[in-house]
């Protein structure tokens, strides 16, 4: 079943990201499906921890991006909008290099909430990261 309000253009959503943390640290939008939204994060100077490590805090970034830009698309934009409310995350595995990529489903779309959970993996496809987001469902006054 699609989940999506409207169209989605990945083209669109790396440019609304121009200018943003999203942008600054190479997130990209690469893919989705009917109920899905993915994206990939590079694992270099800008992302990893002074060990040399991927940032914890890199990665809620990715799983916050994703999940509120899909929560979004599936709302009517002209009159509600969504905001994260929590984020939890759990750091399964440590990434030195390359990109990670993240996946965001939902668990739960209501009229007044939203729960994502993300899965963010490394080019080997092993679980790095494991999220979950809250989003509030608002109207436009």
């Amino acid at each position: 079943m699609d989940i999506w309000h409207s169209p989605i253009s990945l083209i669109a959503l790396n440019e609304l990201s121009a200018g943003t943390a999203v942008a600054h640290l190479g997130i990209e939008f690469v893919d989705f499906g009917p109920d899905w939204l993915s994206g990939r994060m590079p694992v270099d100077l800008r992302t990893i921890q002074p060990f040399g490590l991927l940032h914890g805090g890199a990665s809620v970034l990715l799983a916050e991006t994703l999940g509120s830009c899909a929560g979004n698309l599936c709302v009517d934009a002209t009159k509600h909008y969504c905001i994260g409310q929590e984020i939890n995350a759990n750091h399964l595995r440590a990434v030195r290099q390359g990109y990670v990529t993240g996946r965001a489903s939902p668990i739960h779309l209501g009229r007044t909430s939203q729960v994502w959970e993300t899965r963010i993996s490394d080019e080997d496809d092993w679980l790095v990261c494991i999220s979950r987001l809250t989003m509030a469902v608002l109207d436009h006054r």
